[in-house]
């Protein structure tokens, strides 16, 4: 497995498609339908700040993102929103990613997602991305690593605490549950 900074153009399609199968249950009523989706994330991914994993043959096998005061990899802005979906829609679509939105602080690194294809989980391939993350927060002078996790992913919970990252709190989100399908959100840390 090769482990990489940045997202090669040629994997951009790749990294669209796993990125909504990872995230478009939470997304799906905010972003869908999901060719509409699609296009939105395809537009505002930002290779600079993604980590991928490829096999031998230059397979994609899961990409780590990042957040940072310059951008996250799937953003985007209302611009971008108006320009897929419509004026009217994407104001909905705004204030509701709203919701959704982490800030960045300046003590500790935030990564912001973290997906494997399908049939490259359980490999390794999200570990090596955390600790390839772990990496670049320390290249950039954060002593730790910052995360959120949904309460429907059990799996990447036990991944992330398999990997040092320790719960420091749970934030339910009420009545919008039923809008992203989650009911909370558990902000995680790694020292690096």
């Amino acid at each position: 497995m090769k482990i990489t900074t940045g997202i090669p153009q040629k994997d951009r399609e790749e990294a669209a498609a796993l990125y909504w199968n990872a995230f478009g249950e939470k997304l799906g009523f905010t972003l869908g339908p999901k060719y509409q989706a699609m296009m939105f994330v395809r537009s505002v991914l930002r290779p600079d700040h993604g980590i991928c994993a490829h096999d031998d043959e230059g397979k994609l096998l899961g990409i780590a993102g990042f957040k940072t005061n310059h951008g996250s990899l799937v953003g985007g802005d209302f611009k971008d929103l108006r320009r897929i979906y419509g004026w009217t829609s994407a104001a909905v679509r705004i204030s509701l990613l709203g919701l959704l939105e982490r800030d960045v602080e300046n003590e500790r690194f935030l990564m912001d997602g973290l997906f494997v294809a399908p049939e490259a989980r359980g490999r390794g391939v999200g570990t090596a991305l955390l600790d390839a993350v772990a990496n670049e927060a320390k290249q950039r002078g954060y002593t730790q690593v910052r995360l959120d996790v949904v309460d429907t992913n059990p799996r990447a919970k036990a991944l992330y605490r398999h990997v040092g990252f320790k719960e420091l709190k749970t934030v339910k989100i009420g009545l919008m549950r039923h809008i992203f399908g989650f009911s909370a959100s558990t902000t995680m840390v790694r020292d690096v």
